[in-house]
């Protein structure tokens, strides 16, 4: 069975002009644009539109940004009907709208919330994340599992993003010592990204309680296909499951190739990628070769 499947992307992805010409020569997709602003109490489409990079990095700018341009592409797409959903981290949330789990409004201030409070917990303890090329996911593992013990220093393999590319995050200086130990056991490159924290690591804890509560406080429904869950890297419907899971998603691991290894396993054959960039595109291809991909920007 052939199943089409849409996918999400996450932070990272976001450029200025992002979303414009949505905004420009479609009504509804401005109506939502609108919306959002109100939600938000600042106007961040003109942030989306025409701010600086530097500007659009903010956590708390950056992933409303992203999850806004992902659910406008995705209704620009006519007879979506999507058998399988899933998203890249913050990608989970447009996920969830797309199959009817969370209304807009409510995934909006979600993903409002969750920016804050991650945005807080990335001050409490100086943390970053790198990237780990060309070297057996089993070997990152075990790398972090020693420095970890070794140092008392925190260390996890965060984003299985497509066989030979795992991000790794914790605190500045395991992340360095992890970086070193990489290279030596034959990594083409182990290189600290510009990001500012620990994302889906054990120090993104302070930031679950607030999420948690929050996610506790909204209305999930009865999805209408099944979401692929970063954290289980599996199909989900039950919404007490879908809360959960989202609620771990902040300090567990992006299980992106095992997500699209699952999907790939249970028919999906298209891939349409909605929201900026084309980062999943390529990943889905990387995982699975004979996969069509396509997106909506």
């Amino acid at each position: 069975m052939n199943k089409h499947a849409y996918i999400f992307p996450g932070q990272g992805s976001q450029f200025s002009g992002m979303g414009k010409n949505l905004y420009e020569n479609n009504a509804s997709a401005k109506k939502l644009f609108e919306n959002a602003n109100e939600i938000l109490g600042f106007r961040i489409s003109d942030i989306m539109f025409n701010g600086t990079d530097e500007e659009l990095k903010q956590t708390n700018v950056t992933q409303p940004a992203v999850f806004l341009h992902s659910v406008v592409a995705y209704r620009t797409i006519e007879n979506a009907v999507p058998q399988m959903v899933a998203g890249h981290s913050l990608g989970e949330f447009s996920a969830l709208v797309a199959n009817n789990t969370i209304s807009f409004e409510d995934a909006l201030k979600l993903v409002s919330i969750r920016a804050k409070a991650m945005q807080k917990a990335c001050e409490l303890v100086p943390s970053t994340m790198a990237a780990v090329l060309a070297l057996d996911d089993a070997k990152v593992e075990e790398i972090c599992a020693t420095v970890q013990a070794e140092t008392g220093e925190v260390v996890v393999a965060a984003n299985y993003n497509c066989p030979g590319q795992l991000v790794i995050s914790g605190s500045v200086k395991g992340i360095e010592i992890a970086c070193e130990r990489m290279k030596a056991a034959g990594a083409k490159r182990a290189l600290v990204l510009p990001v500012g924290g620990a994302f889906h690591s054990p120090l993104m804890a302070p930031a679950r309680e607030e999420l948690a509560a929050a996610i506790e406080a909204t209305s999930f429904h009865q999805p209408s296909c099944p979401v692929y869950q970063n954290v289980v890297a599996a199909a989900v419907t039950e919404p007490d499951m879908i809360k959960q899971n989202l609620i771990n998603q902040l300090t567990g691991a992006v299980k992106w190739t095992q997500t699209v290894q699952s999907m790939v396993v249970d028919g999906a054959t298209n891939f349409t990628e909605a929201g900026p960039g084309k980062v999943l595109q390529g990943l889905v291809q990387k995982i699975y070769k004979e996969a069509v991909v396509d997106g909506v920007n």
